[in-house]
């Protein structure tokens, strides 16, 4: 009988290719998101670029703005940054209420 075993790709970061190719978006897109101050790269230059688990979510989060609703770059920048105070604030609410 033959052994099988299960095999887990967890990825910790993406290149800025590999993260082009993840959100279906072009490389000028997520520079563009890079200079908003939206991802937030490990590296100096593009071509050295890791993209981890925050910076991925937010990624796809900001091409589904931009894609499904039209929001531009600054835009999704605003956003992301108020969906993200929203969920902070609503944490500390919960926490609240368990007291």
């Amino acid at each position: 009988m033959k052994k099988t075993t299960l095999k887990s790709d967890i990825v910790d970061a993406l290149s800025l290719e590999d993260l082009c190719r993840f959100c279906q978006a072009e490389e000028t897109w997520v520079v563009e998101l890079v200079e908003h101050g939206v991802l937030e790269p490990i590296g100096s230059t593009r071509g050295n670029w890791r993209f981890v688990g925050t910076s991925i979510v937010r990624a796809k989060k900001a091409h589904r703005l931009n894609r499904d609703l039209g929001v531009n770059t600054a835009g999704v920048a605003l956003v992301l940054d108020l969906l993200e105070e929203r969920d902070a604030i609503l944490r500390r609410l919960a926490l609240l209420e368990t007291v």
